[in-house]
């Protein structure tokens, strides 16, 4: 299977940001894919997080979410929407949402971000996304049927959810893990790839990453680097900035290789 992580440099102007978002929908399913994944915060990405209640959506409901399920049954391909400002029953709080469209429009999966993102460097920098977003409060995976007909187990985080090792380990074993992001420049330079290639290697999964990777009309920097990462902890692909996308296969035969040759999967003691 062929899986398509999107990058973008997302702005403030919600339905451009879609355009593009959808247009590299349309570039993955080219290439082959059947998964295609756009990064955290697509839609719409300010510097400060209490911009996003005005454009948040019910669940079920508006542009953002219309567009993506529209480009998934127009290109036949899986989308996973990461990230999507939903609605709360409090008007001063959102979830950051992941939602998975099928190639039929349906929701298959919605993951509620657990952690909220909190970072402070002097006064160039500071997050504190708790004060505006509800954390979800479960671990979400769902089962993708191939063009083959093969079904695959696949674990969904959001970006600050990459530290929180015990998160993956509570979804259990997966074949492929997702995880959009939009971790910053500072973090991203030192942190990204070392945390990408722990989660495949302990999970003994493939990790797809679409992340946001330039610097953006509101003045935040973003890593970037989408990467492709097997369950032997190598690199398959990555994009390093700007916007694109970068394609990499999902070999199942290595899967069960790295399984069947290193069982740690099976070894894990009852206190995990």
């Amino acid at each position: 299977m062929r899986i398509a992580a999107c990058q973008m440099v997302s702005g403030l102007n919600a339905e451009e940001n879609v355009i593009r978002a959808v247009t590299l929908i349309g570039a993955g399913a080219e290439s082959g894919a059947e998964l295609v994944v756009l990064p955290e915060h697509f839609a719409f990405l300010p510097q400060d997080d209490f911009a996003l209640l005005g454009v948040a959506e019910a669940f079920g409901d508006g542009p953002i979410q219309e567009a993506v399920r529209m480009a998934a049954v127009r290109h036949r391909v899986w989308v996973a929407a990461g990230s999507i400002p939903l609605k709360t029953d409090d008007p001063t709080r959102i979830t950051n949402s992941l939602l998975v469209y099928d190639p039929k429009g349906e929701v298959v999966a919605r993951y509620d971000r657990i952690h909220c993102f909190r970072y402070a460097r002097g006064n160039e920098e500071f997050y504190d996304e708790a004060r505006v977003m509800k954390p979800g409060e479960k671990a979400v995976s769902f089962t993708l049927t191939t063009w083959d007909g093969r079904e695959l187990k696949v674990g969904l985080a959001l970006g600050f959810d990459l530290r929180f090792p015990e998160l993956f380990r509570a979804l259990g074993p997966v074949d492929l893990q997702l995880l959009p992001a939009t971790f910053t420049e500072t973090t991203g330079r030192s942190h990204w790839a070392t945390l990408l290639a722990a989660r495949a290697v302990e999970n003994q999964c493939y990790v797809a990453a679409a992340a946001q990777g330039g610097t953006h009309e509101s003045g935040r920097r973003t890593w970037g680097h989408s990467r492709i990462v097997d369950p032997w902890g190598n690199l398959v692909a990555e994009f390093p900035a700007g916007e694109g996308i970068v394609i990499g296969d999902f070999d199942e035969r290595l899967l069960r290789s790295v399984r069947g040759m290193l069982p740690a999967l099976d070894a894990r003691s009852s206190f995990e």
